[in-house]
């Protein structure tokens, strides 16, 4: 059984359709990218798998460990082990990067029916991640993302991801607005949670990040379908000749 599976996911928008059956199966410890051209439904595909609202799901099913997505609210996916890098992560004035990841591990714990995590715990565990992204201290007393400068928003998300472990982390086009220091931080972190026991998603226009985060399969969203899958040479094809031979079979 794949960890998730997504079966024939239709989605529309407003009454249009922007999904037209999508099928990917993630199985445990892969790493899948999607690649495809500015509208083709790649930020529309993540958006629905954790849950965001103001999507129709109009056919299909997409399941985590054999669980039925869709039956579940956002926050009951990410307690099941979703988690989502926004690629414009949301600022979020008067609460504290510390207090948001504290409350954040806590809800976590407290649905495996687990203690909540103490303040000297939390101190020790949380300057244990933050050397893995290079971000100072400082920084993590600041208010979520006021003021953060773009790679700071994404290693902050990193953060997030390093301290939840989730089963499934989908990257939403993880690398825009970073620089290639910044890239190689963020990459690294994403790198050090991959397992056997969790799986990753890659939404990507550039082929750079895929050099960091190397795919186990890429896949060529246009159109909203799924009209290519291949290795990690498939990306570098994209980067060098584009997305010209693949619009046609998208139609």
């Amino acid at each position: 059984m794949a960890l998730l599976e997504i079966k024939n996911l239709h989605v529309s928008v407003a009454g249009k359709e922007i999904l037209k059956g999508i099928t990917l199966n993630l199985g445990s410890g892969e790493v899948h990218a999607i690649m495809g051209p500015n509208g083709s439904g790649k930020s529309t595909l993540s958006n629905v798998i954790v849950g965001r609202e103001g999507y129709e799901v109009t056919a299909g099913n997409i399941l985590l460990d054999g669980k039925n997505l869709l039956t579940m609210s956002a926050d009951e996916r990410a307690l099941a082990g979703m988690f989502l890098a926004f690629q414009y992560p949301v600022e979020i004035p008067g609460v504290s990067t510390s207090a948001f990841l504290k409350t954040a591990i806590n809800a976590k714990r407290r649905a495996e029916g687990l203690e909540e995590i103490d303040a000297m715990e939390f101190l020790k565990l949380i300057k244990e991640k933050i050397k893995v992204l290079d971000i100072p201290y400082e920084m993590i007393k600041r208010a979520l993302n006021i003021g953060f400068s773009g790679g700071e928003k994404k290693r902050a998300e990193v953060l997030q991801m390093l301290l939840l472990e989730p089963r499934v982390a989908i990257l939403d086009e993880t690398d825009s607005g970073l620089d290639i220091d910044a890239l190689k931080i963020v990459s690294e972190g994403v790198n050090g949670l991959r397992s056997p026991e969790r799986a990753f998603l890659v939404i990507t226009h550039y082929q750079r990040l895929l050099d960091y985060i190397v795919p186990d399969h890429v896949h060529v969203l246009t159109g909203g379908r799924i009209v290519a899958s291949g290795g990690k040479d498939l990306a570098k094809e994209l980067e060098a000749k584009g997305y010209a031979k693949y619009l046609d079979s998208a139609a």
